[in-house]
């Protein structure tokens, strides 16, 4: 059984580092995932007055994307020791409104990228906060740090590390088995 699995990069760069590893990610993933990307960048910002019988298109559009998927795979980068704004945002608009999160229950993974030693390490448990907080199963191991993104891509934005191909595809695995144990969870929930 394939699961949709939603794909949520908090870079908004085409080239950002997060980005490409989450290029890398979907190239990586075992046939019984389908990896959806769930664009974030047009999302406007969470103001509860706009919550109307009509919210923003680009709302509507995200929280049907989310809801038609499994589970969510976040891919993100460290700005200021958190995560970016655009990632939030995310979460927030998600989240609304009250008692229809399309969050909750939903298996999720997190993956964070940096040029840095740490590999984003900050902006990861700030996340997993908050996906504590919307109710996103989060798998707790391996977690995944991910540094010194500098160098690991070639000049054509594919990934060139094998140990972190391989770190990965541990990653993704263990990601897989973790889907598959919330499924009776999600019974119920739409293939």
């Amino acid at each position: 059984m394939q699961s949709n699995v939603a794909v949520i990069v908090g870079s908004l760069r085409q080239a950002g580092y997060s980005r490409l590893m989450a290029r890398a990610i979907a190239r990586l993933a075992p046939p019984s995932m389908r990896l959806v990307d769930v664009p974030i960048g047009d999302l406007p910002l969470y103001n509860e007055d706009l919550e109307t019988a009509t919210p923003p298109a680009a709302w509507t559009g995200f929280r049907e994307a989310i809801a038609g998927c499994e589970a969510v795979l976040f891919v993100t980068p460290e700005y200021n020791r958190s995560m970016p704004g655009a990632m939030k945002n995310a979460l927030d608009v998600g989240s609304r409104p009250w008692g229809k999160s399309v969050w909750s229950g939903k298996p999720a993974a997190v993956v964070s990228v940096s040029p840095g030693a740490l590999g984003g390490m900050a902006s990861n448990l700030h996340l997993r906060q908050v996906l504590y907080a919307v109710n996103l199963v989060t798998m707790p191991h391996p977690e995944a740090y991910i540094a010194a993104a500098g160098s690991l891509f070639d000049e054509g934005g594919q990934l060139a590390s094998a140990a972190t191909r391989e770190f990965l595809t541990g990653f993704l695995q263990a990601f897989e088995t973790w889907i598959r144990r919330q499924r009776p969870a999600l019974a119920g929930f739409g293939d």
